[in-house]
Parts: C-alpha cells; sequence; structure tokens
C-alpha cells in the first residue's frame, strides 16, 4: 500500500558523514525514503570530491521522506541529536570539515517551530555551545549512487564498523519502539 504523496514531509539533516546517519535512519518506523545528497552550499550540481575540498558550502545530508502519522518531526530530531554531536563546529569525531557541521534544513515552517523548541532542549541539557544551523533547505543535490545504502551494503566496510554501527546499536537501545519491524 502506497501513502498519498501529499501525507508525506520531507526534511533534510546534516550530521556528519551521511553513511553513519542513513545507516540509522533507513531503520526508523515512518521514515519511507532516506537519500543522501549534499546541501546548502553554493555549486550547483557537486561531486562528492567537490564537496570534500570544503570549497562548496555544502553540507553532507540524509534527506528524510517520513509519514508524520507514523513518527513525528520531534521524533525525528530526537534520534537525529542521539547520534551526532551538535556542539563541535565542522566536525563530527574524526571527520573535519564545513561538509560535516550539524545542520536542520526545513522544507516547512511547521519543522522549523519544532526544530527550534527541541534545539532549545537540546542547548539547556548542554554544557557546551549548541552549533546546529536551522535553515531552509536550498540547492540540494542527491549524492552518487555509490553512496546510496552504503552501510547496508558494506557492513564490513572499517568505516562502518567504527562509526556508523554503534550509531545504529544507539539508536535501537534507545528508541525500540520506533524501529522498523
Amino acid at each position: 500500500m502506497s501513502l498519498p504523496a501529499q501525507s508525506l514531509q520531507t526534511i533534510t539533516l546534516g550530521g556528519g558523514c551521511f553513511w553513519c546517519t542513513e545507516a540509522v535512519f533507513v531503520q526508523v518506523q515512518g521514515v519511507v525514503d532516506v537519500e543522501s545528497g549534499y546541501s546548502n552550499g553554493q555549486t550547483v550540481d557537486p561531486s562528492y570530491e567537490d564537496v570534500c575540498s570544503g570549497l562548496t558550502g555544502h553540507n553532507e545530508v540524509v534527506k528524510l521522506v517520513y509519514d508524520p502519522a507514523q513518527i513525528s518531526t520531534r521524533e525525528i530530531l530526537e534520534i537525529f541529536f542521539l547520534i551526532h554531536d551538535p556542539t563541535t563546529p565542522n566536525r563530527q569525531g574524526n571527520d573535519v570539515g564545513t561538509q560535516y557541521r550539524s545542520g536542520i534544513y526545513f522544507s516547512l515552517p511547521e519543522q522549523e517551530l519544532v526544530a527550534r523548541e527541541v534545539l532549545a532542549e537540546v542547548a539547556a541539557a548542554n554544557d557546551r555551545s549548541v552549533v546546529t544551523e536551522l535553515v531552509p533547505v536550498s540547492n540540494y543535490w542527491p549524492a552518487e549512487d555509490y553512496h546510496q545504502d552504503f552501510f547496508e551494503r558494506n557492513p564490513q566496510q572499517g568505516y562502518c564498523q567504527a562509526v556508523a554501527a554503534p550509531k545504529v546499536a544507539k539508536f535501537r537501545k534507545t528508541f525500540a519502539r520506533l524501529q522498523k519491524a
């Protein structure tokens, strides 16, 4: 059974390497599509190499299409803040550069309002400043095919084992109720 497109929403999130973020969100109940890509930079149709140069302004992101009747924007953002560090400017662990910045790129005004509430809660719970940018999604481009479903296709790859797998495990432990059956 497919859902009518008008009942679905899209939000785009930057939380470091898109392989890790995608690995978690493909397992979330109510998320019907996850696409790795690049957004909020200046270059038209950038390549992975372009984005990694740090010169495009783009962020590595995942674009999530979700059914708000099954999962709320708040729950998506709670998962997002569980699996990345919103206090490190332009870095997640050993991944350093503007393409790894923490970002919420909304497509609807209601998403912005929820994100502001969640960001305030995250900031209040942290003793370090939260640097997550909150702006409308712009200049989005899908990543190359070999980046899509990377963790699923390469679970034994070193980076996947060291970085993505622990994030998936953390999600499963904390949000078991939101995991797809």
